[in-house]
């Protein structure tokens, strides 16, 4: 997906995927491992712009059938590496958010960490097809950064209008029932990544 601010992603991402280690670690998202019990027992799961797999390996290894996304190939292959050494199965695919084989309500849940890369155009695209992916009562967990972060400069993009608030979200999710939406702060330590106080937002909704 290319955008005005980040006019090559995948060589971003790649470059960034290709050094040692894990970027963001290995352990799931604190955001979504607080929400996921209320992911359907055994549910069809898509991890969105999932990086090297941390949030789909750890969704695989509680019993879900995953599917998952990223846009550079360094973090695909690392995240299959991690689901090997896990003993699970995903299914990963390379693609951007335009590319990726969208499949209207084939899942029980969306998972959506931090995919702030998308600029207003490309974010209202891929908002509509993860709506469009949820089967009827699937669940959207979604988790980014506010515009406060600005200040904070502990991860995300340096882009105010990359970044969420409560209302944006209402907008975009308008007509799915909301379950939990919290603005907060907290102190984050997901690898090099995203590391120190940060200002987040969390989204938990289900489709009717």
């Amino acid at each position: 997906m290319n955008t005005t601010a980040f006019p090559d992603a995948a060589r971003t991402w790649n470059a960034r995927f290709e050094a040692e280690g894990y970027h963001f670690g290995t352990e799931p998202n604190a955001w979504l491992a607080e929400h996921a019990h209320r992911i359907a027992p055994a549910g069809r799961v898509l991890c969105v712009a999932d990086g090297e797999g941390r949030n789909s390996v750890w969704l695989a290894r509680r019993g879900h059938a995953v599917a998952a996304f990223d846009i550079a190939d360094a973090g695909v292959a690392k995240a299959r590496r991690l689901a090997q050494a896990a003993g699970v199965a995903v299914e990963y695919a390379v693609a951007d958010c335009d590319g990726y084989d969208w499949r209207p309500g084939a899942f029980d849940a969306v998972v959506a960490i931090f995919v702030q890369f998308a600029d207003p155009a490309a974010r209202a695209r891929l908002f509509a097809r993860m709506r469009e992916s949820l089967a009827p009562g699937g669940l959207l967990v979604l988790h980014g950064y506010t515009p406060k972060q600005l200040e904070y400069r502990t991860g995300g993009p340096p882009f105010a209008s990359h970044l969420y608030t409560p209302e944006l979200l209402r907008e975009a999710f308008d007509g799915l029932e909301i379950l939990e939406l919290r603005e907060y702060e907290a102190d984050l330590a997901e690898g090099e990544g995203h590391r120190g106080r940060s200002a987040l937002i969390g989204l938990v909704a289900r489709k009717d």
